[in-house]
């Protein structure tokens, strides 16, 4: 489990393109992120975030890790000519269910604002993480409010759900469906440590190179 949810964490880096998506709120005051979105501004947000070559990238790199751990999907252990390219496609269509229940079919019918906004660096370091973490179950609505994050914690049990359509039998078990979702949200909440962190990375490295 624990090797499946590092693997979310990682793959997930396939929301980096969404640059807008990372603000620090100080210095968004008055920008539309902070705004309702509308339905289709959340669409958007999902073709944005899914139509790019890093959701190829993440589909290839959890496929090559399920291949060489022989872990779910559960394909075979032998990668050509089937069992990769179909961990390859359940991987992909993981990516993009997961991205469509919960940024958009869900964020809409709830008014819920999936979109992350970083706390930013005038916050201790500890207080930055927790915070990250817990907008995998913490969201605000659309008119500026919090609330639980319905979008994703029950967008990704959609999306696991739907997974058992795709899923070879030995996948579709309830305990691997259930697995499959604990570890989507958990990775949900690390993933948000990227665009927290990121911008304080690459500011780092920007003063160091002027040195």
């Amino acid at each position: 489990m624990m090797g499946r949810l590092w693997i979310l964490a990682i793959v997930s880096l396939a929301t980096w393109p969404l640059a807008t998506w990372a603000q620090d709120p100080a210095s968004a005051a008055g920008d539309p992120l902070l705004s309702a979105p509308s339905t289709a501004e959340k669409w958007d947000l999902f073709v944005h975030e899914t139509v790019t070559p890093f959701t190829v990238g993440a589909g290839a790199f959890n496929a090559t890790v399920s291949q060489l751990t022989h872990s779910t999907p559960l394909y075979g252990k032998h990668p050509w000519p089937w069992a990769y390219p179909k961990r390859f496609g359940a991987s992909v269509g993981d990516i993009v269910s997961q991205n469509f229940f919960g940024d958009f079919l869900l964020a809409s019918a709830l008014h819920e604002d999936t979109r992350y906004v970083r706390r930013g660096p005038t916050h201790g370091r500890w207080n930055r993480i927790g915070y990250a973490i817990s907008r995998a179950i913490i969201t605000r609505t659309d008119d500026g409010g919090q609330t639980f994050n319905y979008a994703n914690v029950a967008g990704t049990a959609m999306s696991a759900g739907l997974s058992n359509a795709y899923y070879p039998p030995a996948s579709r078990k309830l305990s691997a469906t259930m697995t499959n979702w604990s570890t989507s949200v958990a990775g949900s909440g690390l993933v948000n440590l990227m665009p927290e962190f990121l911008p304080d990375v690459k500011a780092w490295l920007k003063r160091r190179m002027h040195r």
